[in-house]
């Protein structure tokens, strides 16, 4: 399905993955003018793109970039046992699949790419860029799931217990949790939009998938040093969900040499949309600063390819032995 609204044109479609699941996927694009670039959207735990994430969609396309979301298996408007991942490479490779696929269009083969990753979509994005590590041109992590917080984290003896559990019943909705939407959101308005969404899942984690957050974020925090790719990171300074301290050990140990870090004081961690107004548009006019600043003239793909292919100091390079 397809619609279009002035200067945006919003696009439908349900592809199926390797494991026979059918997945939403949406798009917003300039309606009349070339993209400058392509964004692709990880969304996070529970939520989904076509209506918790149709805010950035909205306004980084009416900055001139085609922006592309998908939902995880088990998430928003995709098949799947709802908010249930029993391995996170799953929806890891469904994101590289489909997000390749349009990188990969002749009409798309020389744009610049980027991952924008939300909260565990933050994680989903790092292990997209470990996975290809030279594919992506730079990435937006926005409050990024590389250690849950101290605040949020079960009781040892509590993850003991899940993690046996979760091998026998797997599916059980009964980690003990507290209300991640009042926590992850500073307006009352969003909130009660989140809550009256039915595509969001409100429910108690499931077992296994509580044991794989829980796995991949430590995970994340002892490779901090692989990410190499150009990033912006941007953290509520409030944040009870994800920890800011682990974003800021993410911009100190990321062998990135491009690499920015915005803490926002007293913000929470759902940024881009449960915030004030006034601070939404503060994350995102920083977001899309970041971005102007490489996609400016002179840095897309096609030009960075010629400079290569045209600078003799590299051919030397690739002459020797």
């Amino acid at each position: 399905m397809a619609l279009e609204t002035g200067t945006i044109r919003f696009e439908e479609e349900f592809i199926f993955n390797s494991r026979g699941f059918k997945l939403y996927t949406c798009r917003w694009v300039p309606a009349n003018t070339e993209p400058k670039a392509l964004i692709f959207l990880c969304h996070g735990y529970a939520m989904e793109c076509s209506i918790s994430m149709k805010g950035t969609g909205i306004r980084l396309a009416n900055e001139g970039f085609a922006v592309f979301g998908i939902d995880y298996e088990g998430h928003g408007k995709s098949s799947g046992l709802q908010a249930y991942v029993p391995c996170f490479d799953d929806p890891v490779n469904d994101c590289s699949n489909y997000f390749m696929s349009i990188c990969e269009k002749k009409e798309n083969s020389r744009k610049q790419r980027f991952l924008l990753g939300e909260s565990m979509g933050g994680a989903v994005a790092l292990l997209l860029h470990r996975n290809k590590p030279g594919y992506w041109d730079g990435a937006v992590l926005v409050a990024p799931m590389c250690k849950i917080a101290d605040d949020m984290k079960p009781h040892p003896f509590v993850i003991y217990t899940i993690n046996k559990l979760s091998k026998i019943i797997p599916k059980w909705k009964i980690i003990p949790v507290e209300d991640i939407t009042e926590l992850a959101n500073k307006e009352p308005q969003r909130i009660e939009e989140i809550r009256s969404n039915p595509l969001c899942y409100k429910g108690k984690p499931r077992l296994k998938t509580g044991v794989e957050l829980l796995r991949i974020s430590i995970e994340m925090e002892k490779n901090l040093h692989q990410v190499s790719l150009p990033f912006l990171v941007v953290h509520g300074g409030d944040d009870k969900v994800t920890d800011p301290s682990v974003s800021k050990l993410l911009y100190e140990k990321a062998a990135s040499k491009e690499k920015t870090l915005k803490l926002y004081p007293g913000m929470c961690h759902a940024l881009t949309s449960g915030e004030t107004l006034q601070n939404i548009n503060l994350v995102f006019a920083d977001i899309i600063a970041w971005l102007g600043d490489r996609t400016a003239v002179g840095s897309s793909r096609w030009e960075t390819e010629e400079k290569a292919s045209n600078d003799p100091h590299i051919h030397g390079l690739q002459g020797k032995t």
